[in-house]
């Protein structure tokens, strides 16, 4: 597939999806299920709200396919299996991840990694179909100005997630990005959506369900610009006043999630598949056993096995955060904004931040006492809650890359040597077909 020519395919593909799948985050995007159009029927307003289903679906596949592969960069998890598509992630072979970008075509038993290809299907499906809800009438779309908000929050995920995992980056064949060029384009599609979110929410000729869906896009991306300006502070430390001042906003008990469903396999939650409904995963050390005051800490559970996972070598050791197929998986959280705010305050107040999420737990975790380390210890303390309140939502491998963290070295139990790999680096499909980096 030639990322540079392929706008034809993902909108193909696109077509596909939206056809095959309801809409994935909300009933007011419900939609009937079609025959088969030729790709010159996209052109119709009319199927705006399918696209945008499908759109928000593709970047929900992106957000799980992220989560799962970054936790096994980062040694949340440990490979089960010996399936080429799977453990190279885990001992970070540099070459077969460049020949594995990842994608969205999943069932119960799928093992690959890798989340490139999602991501970037993912962005060009949101950003086109923004373009075409933004030419067509309100007349013509339903809940117009509320999908264009969706498109720009959702958008503004595929590029922070990209910005976070890859060494570099390219939209569309053009040239080599820089993370801060990416992060700067997610920023002005977060900021966006929150302008629209607030029109919307605030408009008087809309129904109480839009306004609330407004409402959850509005903290959706006030966490996004959030997270989004924290990952910008490495290089401008201004940006980490401004990423206090978005993640306080967020109210209490939010949480906008990717959502999965048993009516397409595809849909389903990757992770529980595999770990619980396979043994493809095992929890990996660092994660076992984690107690708090000699407590068990409920932010991390697991639970032993007592038995080997499929490659009969790795003990499995399952997640139990993911109960179901159907189990959610956070893509905006008060708890991350909280984390946020507190990385980026400090004393007091960025310890009673940490202290209100660890009592929003249940059972409720109990609070770390004053005063406030600073320096290094603080940034470790916060580190650590992050590591626990965010286990399995791929967020430790970002702090990992944001901060230097070490990586794993050396030969692991199945006899395979650790590469110097952190950041992902552009896959062979981009490489080698976009005329920007082939030689």
């Amino acid at each position: 597939m030639r990322l540079q020519f392929h706008r034809g395919r993902i909108t193909r593909a696109l077509l596909v999806l939206v056809l095959a799948a309801p809409a994935a985050c909300n009933n007011l995007l419900d939609v009937e299920t079609l025959g088969r159009l030729p790709a010159e029927a996209l052109d119709d307003p009319a199927l705006v709200p399918y696209l945008a289903a499908g759109a928000m679906q593709t970047l929900q596949c992106g957000v799980t396919a992220f989560a799962a592969t970054a936790g096994m960069l980062s040694g949340e998890y440990l490979s089960g299996n010996g399936f080429v598509n799977n453990h190279i992630w885990e001992w970070r072979s540099i070459t077969d991840i460049k020949q594995n970008p990842g994608t969205c075509t999943v069932t119960r038993t799928t093992t690959s990694m890798g989340f490139y290809t999602p991501l970037q299907q993912a962005r060009f499906q949101l950003e086109d179909t923004f373009g075409r809800a933004e030419k067509a009438t309100d007349a013509e779309v339903p809940n117009r100005a509320l999908i264009l908000t969706q498109m720009r929050a959702y958008a503004g995920y595929a590029y922070l997630l990209l910005a976070e995992g890859m060494c570099q980056m390219t939209v569309d064949g053009g040239p080599a990005m820089t993370q801060d060029q990416v992060l700067a384009i997610a920023e002005e599609r977060f900021s966006d959506a929150m302008t629209r979110a607030t029109a919307v929410a605030n408009s008087a000729d809309v129904t109480p369900v839009v306004k609330t869906e407004a409402t959850s896009l509005l903290n959706m991306a006030t966490v996004g610009r959030a997270r989004t300006r924290l990952d910008q502070s490495k290089l401008d430390p201004s940006k980490l006043a401004l990423a206090a001042a978005d993640a306080i906003l967020v109210p209490a008990g939010f949480v906008r999630n990717a959502e999965f469903s048993t009516t397409n396999q595809a849909r389903e939650n990757r992770i529980y598949n595999l770990t619980v409904q396979n043994a493809y995963l095992s929890v990996g050390p660092d994660y076992l056993n984690l107690t708090v005051n000699g407590v068990a800490d409920p932010r991390v559970r697991v639970q032993d096995m007592n038995r080997n996972a499929d490659d009969g070598i790795t003990h499995m050791y399952r997640q139990l955060k993911f109960s179901a197929p159907t189990s959610n998986l956070a893509i905006a959280s008060w708890a991350e904004a909280q984390l946020i705010y507190a990385e980026a305050v400090g004393g007091q107040a960025g310890l009673d931040a940490v202290n209100r999420v660890r009592a929003a737990n249940s059972p409720a975790i109990a609070p770390i006492a004053g005063p406030a380390p600073t320096g290094t210890a603080w940034r470790d303390l916060v580190l650590e809650e992050r590591r626990r309140q965010l286990f399995s939502e791929g967020q430790r491998y970002v702090d990992m890359l944001r901060y230097s963290l070490p990586f794993q070295s050396g030969v692991n139990r199945k006899g395979q040597t650790y590469s110097n790999l952190t950041c992902v680096p552009l896959p062979d499909v981009e490489t080698r077909n976009n005329p920007n980096f082939s030689s």
